[in-house]
């Protein structure tokens, strides 16, 4: 199976999406030489091409693609083809309106914005599948082609008719009969049973609640769906050039697709990423998504779309501070990117994104930020050495899809739990206690890590908790949050409100009920104060340590407590309190940071031999690096401490 490696070819790629088809030919000689001069290697092509690939049915121009192709090839620049299909020609709608997706109302989603076509369709994958044929068979052989990119940001539900027939296909896969889906689904409530496939539909408008394992299910079916159709067109592509590797971008931390299933079925996995310029944890919300998607492909990734500047689909769309470009940039090459990409080469002058930034920008080469782009070229030549290298952490975080869905439906103890809230809250603290951390499914392997934590996982496989209880029988550290282990993959509350198995290892004789906290109410505890959640718990005899709730209806009862070396929160600490617990904890079970005696805005992640200094203050800062070092973005040397402009990186070589 190719790989990223395959077309980094020790080089840091560095470019992004090329809408050449908006402008006319001469610009395109003027971009190819702003390219050169920003020391980009990489463009993808084609995303959202299809109406100019096939302006009518069965048509094909492809002379344009041909003269770009060639032009980028005699330029040296590599060319990442993606498939048109997230955008198909207003003629398919016209033609045929059984390919446009429905929601849950039964609304059809017209042609005219992007991402209007339904994963189920017959007729959607038959032409998608065409226009993949004829892309593949025309340019498998060009010496300027990479990569394949298939479709864009698969986001797509589709509650119609014949994406109910599939459902309906895809049921009787999974449960074989109708009356292990009657058990599965909990029918017996609310006289839902069903007598006959024909009955069971996708979950649309209801007069109340829906059955939420329906919900759950639909959802894995619709990751599968969109799937499917990732899979169709990437067979294509690989049967004509199967050394050349396929992605498929991923949007940051989104509900929609098992990303743990999805990366298994790309060569490279790749991502975008947004984070609000004006966010003050947005440098952590973006290690977030580096450190998950870096986990998604066990190594090497490629950040696909990024901001050279303001985004267009915020209330208010901030640009980036001077330098905040590069800081980022070069955070997601710390932690594991071959690639740093944007959307887009050139700044939209028409349409519905022209006021989403682009590498050249409205001011041209003279603005600011394409001159900030020249300067990341520069450096991701210097970082050439990295490619290809691996970082390790002695700390895993465990997230998983079919829990998030079940997790995220109607009639919950409380709306305000958010799993991606809860998520980032243990991440954080970990990032400010200077720990780098892996993500991992919780029926992986975890045997190499240290210390595993689990913010919230409210369904729970018999295998995953298994392979907690090994874990910690190994002599793991185990780190749970309140509200795991709730339910069975059927979204079915196991007995007692958590896994006997769990409330054993933790030391919960019984959990009596939960308690969730309102947007103004805290849980005050003995040195800390909980927020959003708390719970009525018992604990058994031979618990290691407790941290009492203090005051209220819990007064004395265990907000945390740990019997050996498993933990349970059954609250979320305020930031502070969570990321000393978590340091706490990390140390005694021998995990350190990167450096000791970081300041507070300041990153460290070793990725090979390179340790990477990143300053996310707005202030210089100097910072210990004990020992000799060369510098490779300056060329220096530096000893014993390493001083950063405000936005300041560092990468040192000993």
């Amino acid at each position: 199976m190719p790989h990223l490696n395959d077309t980094t070819r020790g080089r840091l790629l560095f470019g992004g999406d090329y809408n050449p088809e908006q402008w006319p030919e001469e610009t395109w000689h003027e971009d190819i030489r702003l390219m050169k001069d920003a020391g980009v290697n990489s463009v993808t092509l084609g995303v959202f091409s299809w109406s100019k690939l096939e302006p009518e049915p069965g048509a094909r121009e492809f002379g344009w693609l041909d003269t770009l192709m060639d032009l980028m090839h005699a330029s040296g620049i590599g060319v990442v083809l993606a498939t048109p299909t997230a955008s198909p020609p207003p003629w398919l709608g016209r033609l045929h309106p059984e390919t446009l997706p429905r929601d849950a109302d039964g609304h059809v989603e017209h042609w005219g914005g992007r991402q209007h076509f339904s994963h189920s369709s017959a007729v959607y994958r038959r032409h998608a599948a065409e226009i993949t044929e004829a892309l593949a068979a025309r340019y498998g052989g060009h010496p300027a082609l990479t990569m394949w990119h298939i479709n864009n940001e698969y986001c797509t539900f589709d509650h119609g008719d014949e994406a109910a027939a599939r459902f309906r296909v895809w049921l009787r896969r999974r449960y074989g009969t109708l009356d292990a889906l009657n058990t599965a689904w909990g029918t017996a409530f609310w006289s839902q049973g069903y007598d006959t496939w024909d009955g069971v539909i996708p979950p649309r408008r209801a007069h109340y609640l829906r059955n939420p394992t329906q919900v759950l299910d639909f959802r894995r079916f619709t990751s599968d769906m969109l799937l499917e159709c990732y899979a169709a067109e990437r067979d294509i592509v690989r049967r004509h050039t199967p050394d050349i590797p396929v992605t498929s971008n991923f949007m940051p931390l989104w509900i929609g697709q098992d990303a743990w299933r999805w990366a298994e079925e790309e060569d490279v996995v790749s991502v975008d990423l947004y984070p609000d310029p004006r966010d003050p944890l947005g440098a952590q919300r973006g290690a977030l998504v580096q450190d998950l998607t870096r986990s998604q492909a066990r190594g090497p990734w490629m950040l696909m779309e990024q901001a050279a500047g303001p985004v267009n689909w915020r209330g208010v769309n901030h640009p980036k501070p001077r330098g905040l470009n590069r800081l980022w940039s070069l955070q997601a090459v710390a932690r594991g990117a071959d690639a740093v990409c944007y959307f887009q080469w050139r700044q939209s002058r028409q349409g519905a994104e022209k006021f989403h930034s682009g590498m050249v920008s409205h001011a041209g080469e003279q603005g600011r930020t394409f001159q900030e782009v020249k300067r990341i070229g520069a450096d991701l030549h210097r970082l050439a050495e990295v490619t290809g290298t691996h970082l390790a952490a002695d700390v895993a975080i465990l997230h998983d899809w079919h829990a998030w869905w079940a997790g995220d439906q109607e009639a919950r103890p409380s709306q305000r739990v958010d799993l991606e809230d809860v998520l980032h809250a243990w991440h954080r603290a970990l990032w400010e206690a200077h720990l780098t951390t892996d993500f991992a499914h919780p029926e992986h392997d975890l045997s190499g890590y240290r210390m595993v934590v689990v913010p919230q996982l409210y369904l729970l496989t018999d295998a995953a908790i298994e392979n907690l209880l090994g874990f910690v029988r190994a002599g793991g550290t185990l780190v749970c949050g309140f509200l795991t282990g709730v339910a069975d993959e059927d979204d079915r509350i196991r007995p007692g409100g958590m896994d006997a198995r769990l409330r054993e290892l933790f030391g919960i004789r019984v959990l009596h009920e939960w308690w969730p906290l309102d947007a103004d109410e805290s849980a005050e505890c003995d040195g800390f104060r909980g927020t959003l959640w708390s719970e009525e718990i018992e604990a058994a005899d031979d618990v290691t340590e407790t941290v009492p709730y203090q005051g209220g209806e819990l007064d004395g009862l265990p907000a945390l407590l740990r019997r050996d070396r498993a933990w349970y929160l059954s609250t979320l600490p305020e930031p502070d309190a969570l990321r000393a617990l978590l340091a706490r904890i990390a140390a005694d079970a021998g995990v350190r940071p990167v450096l000791d005696g970081l300041p507070a805005a300041v990153e460290a992640v070793r990725r090979g031999e390179l340790l990477f200094v990143l300053n996310h203050g707005r202030e210089p800062v100097t910072v210990p690096v004990p020992g000799r070092h060369h510098d490779l973005l300056t060329g220096t040397t530096v000893t014993d401490e390493v001083r950063l402009d405000r936005y300041g990186v560092a990468v040192l070589r000993p």
